[in-house]
This record gives C-alpha cells, sequence and structure tokens, in this order.
C-alpha cells in the first residue's frame, strides 16, 4: 500500500521539467516575453506622454500668471505687485508666489522655504520647496521660474507637482498590474498549451511503443480540430496503412511462394529420384535431365519475375528512360506474336496509329504488352467454339497515349479485376493453365512506375486491358527519371481506337 501511494508520489516531479523542455512551452514563454514588453512599452508611452502633457500645461499657466504680474508691477509699482501676490498666496490652489528684495529677503508669497540659489538663476527649474516651516522636514517638489522685475527685485512663480506625481504612480501601478495580469495569465497559457500538447505527443509516444512491441493494428487518436497535430496522426496512421498493406502482402507473397512453388519443386524432385531409380540407358537420362532443366527454367523465370515486380514497385528501374516510338513497339509484338496466334486457332488484328510517343523504358513497355498478349492468346478462345480475335491496339487520347488488347475469352468478373493484379492470383477458370500469376503484376507495375494508368473493361464477351501513358509532348523538357505514380485506379472510358493503319516492319522484342 505504501508503495503505490508512493509511486505517483515519485513520477509528479518529472513532470514539471518534462512540460518546460516541451517546444509549446517555450514558443507561449517567448510569445508572452514578447507581448510583455511592447505592453511595457506602450503603456510607458503612454505614461511618459501623459506627465509631459501636464508639465506643459503647468508651463504654460506659470507663463501667463508671470506675464500678468510684470505687467501690474509695470502699472502700479511693486507695492502694486505685492499686494496681488498676498492676494493669491492666501487662496487655495496649487499656485506659488514669492517677491525678494534684490539681496534675497521675502517680501510676499506662500512660499517658506526654497534651496539656495534658486533666486539666482532665473527661468525654469524643479526645486523642492516648503510653505511653512513646520514643513521644511517634508519637502514638495515644485516647477517654477524666476523673473528680475526692475530695481533688481526678484518674482518666483510655480506650481506645485503634486498632482503630476500622482498621476504618474497611478499609471505606473496600472503597469504593474497589467503586466503581472499579463505574466500571470501567459504563465497559465503555457502550462495549459504545453500540458494539452504533451498529453498528445504523450498518447502519440504509447501508440508508438505499442506498434513497435508487435500492436500493427495501433493507430493514433485524431482528435477532429484539424490542427498540425491531427494532421500528422492522419499522414503517420496512413503510412501504418500502407506499411500494413505492404507486410500483409509480403506475407501473402511469401505464403503463395511456399504454394505455388511448391509443386514445380516436388515435380523437379520426383523426375530426378525417378530417373535414378528406373533410367536404364543414356537417352532415358537425358531425357530426365531435360524434364529437370525445363522446370528449374520455370523457377528461375518465376524469381526473375518477383525481382522485376519488386523493382518496379520501389522505382529503381529507371534506366535507359527515352522518349520511345509506341507505335513501333505496339506493331512489333503485334506481328511478333501473329504466328503464335494461328498456331493456338486465334487471330490477332493489330489496330495503331501512327506518331504515337512517349517517355519510358522501351523494354519494359515491350515486356507489359508481351504479358498482355500471352495472357490473351492463353486465356482469349472463345467458349462458342467460333473464331477468336485478339485485338492489340493504341491511338491518341488528348494529352495521353492508349493502349488495348482485348480477347473473347470468358473475361474476368469484375468482382475480382482489381484482386488479379496482386502477386500469385489466379482465378480457378485459370488454374488448368500454365503460369504462376505474375504476368498482370508486372504490367501494373510498369504503368505506375511510368505514371500511367490501368483499366480492365468487359469486352462483352472477353477482357480488354486498356492502358494510358502520358504522352511525350506532355512530360518536362530536360533530364528526367522514372518515377512510380500511385496505384492504378479507374478512368473515364476512352473512345474507340483509330482506324487501321499500315506499319513498318518492327523490332523483335524480349518478353517473358
Amino acid at each position: 500500500m505504501t508503495a503505490l501511494a508512493d509511486a505517483p508520489a515519485r513520477k509528479r516531479p518529472k513532470f514539471l521539467p518534462t512540460l518546460v523542455r516541451t517546444t509549446a512551452f517555450k514558443l507561449t514563454a517567448a510569445y508572452l516575453l514578447i507581448f510583455a514588453l511592447f505592453a511595457a512599452f506602450v503603456l510607458g508611452y503612454v505614461a511618459w506622454n501623459a506627465q509631459r502633457l501636464i508639465t506643459d500645461q503647468i508651463r504654460s499657466t506659470i507663463d501667463a500668471e508671470i506675464q500678468g504680474l510684470a505687467e501690474q508691477q509695470r502699472l502700479g509699482g511693486i507695492r502694486r505687485l505685492v499686494n496681488i501676490v498676498e492676494q493669491r498666496s492666501r487662496g487655495p490652489g496649487a499656485s506659488l508666489y514669492l517677491v525678494t528684495t534684490p539681496v534675497g529677503e521675502r517680501i510676499a508669497g506662500n512660499v517658506e522655504a526654497i534651496p539656495p540659489g534658486t533666486l539666482d538663476k532665473t527661468g525654469e527649474s524643479e526645486i523642492e520647496y516648503a510653505r511653512s516651516k513646520e514643513a521644511i522636514g517634508a519637502p514638495s517638489h515644485a516647477l517654477v521660474r524666476v523673473f528680475v522685475l526692475p530695481a533688481g527685485f526678484r518674482l518666483l512663480v510655480g506650481r506645485d507637482l503634486e498632482e503630476r506625481e500622482r498621476l504618474g504612480a497611478v499609471i505606473w501601478r496600472a503597469i504593474g498590474w497589467s503586466l503581472a495580469l499579463v505574466f500571470t495569465l501567459g504563465c497559465f497559457a503555457s502550462w495549459f498549451v504545453a500540458r494539452r500538447v504533451l498529453s498528445r505527443i504523450d498518447g502519440m509516444s504509447e501508440t508508438a511503443q505499442g506498434i513497435m512491441e508487435g500492436d500493427l493494428k495501433g493507430r493514433l487518436s485524431i482528435t477532429g480540430t484539424g490542427d498540425e497535430l491531427d494532421r500528422l496522426a492522419l499522414n503517420l496512421n496512413a503510412m501504418l496503412d500502407r506499411i500494413g498493406e505492404l507486410m500483409a502482402g509480403m506475407q501473402q507473397v511469401t505464403d503463395n511462394i511456399a504454394h505455388d512453388l511448391k509443386t514445380p519443386l516436388t515435380r523437379l524432385r520426383n523426375r530426378a529420384e525417378e530417373a535414378l531409380r528406373s533410367a536404364s540407358s543414356p537417352d532415358e537420362l537425358r531425357a530426365a535431365l531435360d524434364g529437370a532443366i525445363e522446370e528449374a527454367d520455370n523457377l528461375i523465370r518465376v524469381f526473375n519475375a518477383l525481382l522485376t515486380i519488386a523493382r518496379l514497385e520501389a522505382g529503381r528501374i529507371s534506366e535507359n528512360a527515352t522518349e520511345v516510338d509506341l507505335s513501333e513497339i505496339v506493331s512489333g509484338m503485334a506481328e511478333l506474336y501473329e504466328p503464335l496466334a494461328e498456331e493456338a486457332g486465334l487471330t490477332l488484328v493489330g489496330d495503331v496509329a501512327p506518331g504515337l510517343r512517349v517517355v519510358g523504358n522501351r523494354e519494359l513497355i515491350g515486356q507489359a504488352l508481351a504479358n498482355l498478349i500471352d495472357n490473351a492468346l492463353k486465356y482469349g478462345r472463345s467458349d462458342a467454339g467460333g473464331a477468336s480475335t485478339v485485338t492489340v491496339s493504341a491511338w491518341r487520347d488528348g494529352d495521353a497515349v492508349a493502349l488495348a488488347v482485348a480477347d473473347r475469352g470468358p473475361g474476368i468478373p469484375e468482382s475480382d479485376r482489381g484482386r488479379v493484379l496482386e502477386r500469385f492470383v489466379r482465378l480457378e477458370a485459370s488454374r488448368t493453365k500454365p503460369g504462376f500469376g505474375l504476368g498482370l503484376s508486372t504490367v501494373a507495375g510498369v504503368v505506375r512506375l511510368h505514371g500511367g494508368q490501368l483499366r480492365l473493361e468487359d469486352n462483352a464477351p472477353g477482357l480488354r486491358v486498356v492502358i494510358t501513358f502520358p504522352a511525350a509532348a506532355t512530360r518536362p523538357s530536360g533530364n528526367w527519371k522514372l518515377q512510380a505514380a500511385p496505384d492504378p485506379v479507374e478512368t473515364p472510358a476512352l473512345p474507340p481506337p483509330a482506324a487501321s493503319t499500315e506499319v513498318p516492319k518492327p523490332a523483335r522484342l524480349p518478353s517473358t
């Protein structure tokens, strides 16, 4: 019980240093400091300006009184001036008056004591003074002006500065309270913001820790505010989803390799074992070795296809990327496969528009087209038993170049058209045909690498595979590299291909 009670006490001191070290707290504190300095500057300027205005008003009042008293002295002499000063001195107010002889003896006024030498300096000055002998120990401040009268008499007129000092004290007290309030609210805001951000960061850290410990289904929480942490969480969740898909795909590929390659490996072993057990002549041994070599070649082709798909998905195959004539590639592949189509009892028709140019890897585009034609020849025979036709076409479609391979076979159900692009996926109807389910995966990788789009359509009956590439004229000029595009997506239906045209004799391209 004691250990449980002490546990929070041990953790609590760590929170404040962690909070202070957060970026949110530092930014809020920095903004607080900047705002406090700005507020202090503004309030200080207001206080200084208010005091300056009061001083100017006092100065104007003193000047007006001196001019009036000097005029009275000029009209009535020193006696009249003394009488007026005596009358004003007895009245309440902050005004100060003093009339002295040329040697400094007091004649009239309400000022009892002033600093020595004050009357010797004409003009304006701030002094300490006392109205009575009892107030000499606690002098007050005043702004005064000394004026020399005819015959050497001195006239001092001033104004007590208590009002100005009181106003200044009020303003500076308000400044102090304002800064204290700003500092308090700023510290609370810093603590609140940092605590909120820190709690979300801690939640992200806990989720990341759980993912590292094996919980791959964990995802970062989203508050729905749309702030930067929500955007970060959304991107990280999307990345985790993609990682999960890749790991699931890797697991599926591993399972498919173990399942689909088991049969050819078993056949290879059985043939070798059968040859060792029953072969009685060199011809029989040679036949067994030929069969084993054929099975080994099939396995090598599978692994080569897997390696090609992996490189395509990583976007690392970008060599020999140039502007190529797609019309020549399509026409060449059609002519290359025409004899194979005749052997299979099919008719291969080429329908290619001239001058179609794209930027890409010639061999990869040819390989993708070869895989499509090969699939069409395998599965393109009509179930009705009539003449079957495989059509290879290419045409210009706006800013894109499109090519299509269409057959009259059973086709692919719409629900399976996305699944057949995955590796080792073979539908039940195609299990009797040779192959490993890697052809369309390779095609999808090539299309993705070239920034194109792949679409599987119903040819009524049969399957129509349509690929679109950006035309060469839409590519930026200069040096460039192939970059993997997002997964192929459905696009609006393309128009029918252009009329058939004659094409020159093509160069032969490799196929797998």
